[in-house]
């Protein structure tokens, strides 16, 4: 998991009156936009975790599409754990592909995925995590038509339980999983995205004005992981541990709100966060922490994605967010390590990569999506 902070303070300026360190983040990335082609580069990521990390399920069921979830792979290969939110992240890198240079071999890659991972996950949807099934849900409800006969199948019943997670308990919010005590930014966050592109607005705000009130630290303006519920429904213990995605996942729910309402309050929090970010969790040059491997792999990529979308929707955020995620795309893609098969990236993106082996976390499925992810973000603020 990421690093806790364990010593922050309230955040001191607004990411538009003229801070010197958003100016050279926001110029040191516009740079490097200008530079290279960011496109080309997300299409080489993408060719490189496609060859080394999609496959039949089970090696040889035809007809089907699955992402193994180390490279090198162990022999023999664990059948267990599945790690159902890693192949819903490279659902999504597979719809960024296809929104970026559309091809139909990548289509049908795209449907195949979508059916097997049913099918791995025993026929079913969902399983006991809410954040898990809020994470495919995005995916699917981005690749639309492209997920075939998935998307009509899995987003009602995705949605109907995310209903079902809600308690009053604690304020509010959706429980990170089933029979637990936990309610967790990771659930709530792409939920309430999730519900908001679905056309529920008013549950998604209800959960994100409860991650707003509840897991915000009032201290450094930064996402804390979540609450822990006791039997009467009161908060008995705070999770304080700052995860980057956590972060990532609450801007991604108040960028989607604002675009939806327009209530100023969206757009508030969504430059706080931004502000905070920069601030207290990415280094001086902007660059995030890693998070290894792993779940932790994934953390920092989803936050640029939604570092992406706060720079495309919300003016006011247009250059702070486009800097910090031009700032990581030209760290990760710098540390790259260079093997057959194509760029392999580093779990700390400001650190050189090691080449892919057994115990080191670069050879999770989890880390080079991380890597891919952000460089699809830095593709899309280029082109758009």
């Amino acid at each position: 998991m990421g690093a806790h902070l364990t010593s922050v303070a309230r955040p001191r300026h607004g990411v538009n009156d003229g801070d010197p360190t958003v100016s050279a983040i926001g110029q040191t990335g516009r740079m490097a936009a200008a530079d290279v082609d960011w496109s080309e580069r997300a299409g080489i990521a993408e060719r490189a975790v496609v060859r080394r990390h999609l496959r039949r399920l089970g090696g040889v069921l035809p007809g089907t599409r699955i992402g193994r979830v180390r490279w090198p792979r162990r022999v023999p290969a664990p059948i267990v754990p599945w790690h159902y939110w890693w192949q819903a992240h490279l659902l999504d890198c597979l719809v960024d592909a296809q929104l970026r240079a559309p091809q139909r071999q990548r289509a049908k890659a795209i449907a195949a995925l979508a059916r097997s991972v049913r099918l791995r996950n025993g026929g079913t949807w969902l399983n006991r995590y809410y954040d898990d099934i809020a994470w495919l849900g995005l995916a699917v409800q981005r690749g639309g038509t492209l997920c075939g006969r998935s998307g009509p199948s899995a987003l009602p019943t995705i949605t109907a339980r995310l209903h079902d997670g809600w308690t009053e308990g604690g304020g509010g919010g959706i429980w990170w999983r089933r029979d637990d005590d936990f309610k967790a930014a990771p659930a709530n966050g792409p939920a309430a995205i999730l519900l908001a592109r679905d056309g529920q607005s008013a549950f998604a705000a209800a959960i994100t004005d409860w991650m707003a009130e509840t897991l915000v630290d009032p201290e450094s303006g930064l996402v804390r992981d979540g609450v822990r519920i006791a039997p009467d429904g009161s908060i008995r213990a705070v999770e304080p541990y700052l995860y980057t995605y956590n972060q990532g996942v609450y801007l991604g729910a108040c960028v989607e709100l604002a675009a939806r309402d327009g209530h100023q309050r969206w757009t508030d929090r969504a430059i706080a966060l931004v502000d905070a970010l920069r601030q207290r969790l990415a280094g001086p040059d902007g660059v995030l922490p890693g998070s290894g491997g792993g779940d932790g792999g994934l953390f920092a990529g989803i936050t640029a994605r939604y570092l992406a979308d706060a720079a495309l929707r919300v003016p006011e955020l247009a250059d702070a967010a486009a800097g910090l995620v031009f700032a990581n795309a030209e760290a990760a893609w710098k540390g790259r390590a260079e093997i057959a098969g194509g760029p392999v990236f580093s779990a700390e993106w400001r650190d050189p990569a090691p080449e892919p082996r057994r115990g080191v976390p670069e050879a999770d499925l989890s880390v080079q999506l991380g890597g891919w992810m952000l460089v699809e973000a830095a593709a899309r603020l280029q082109v758009t």
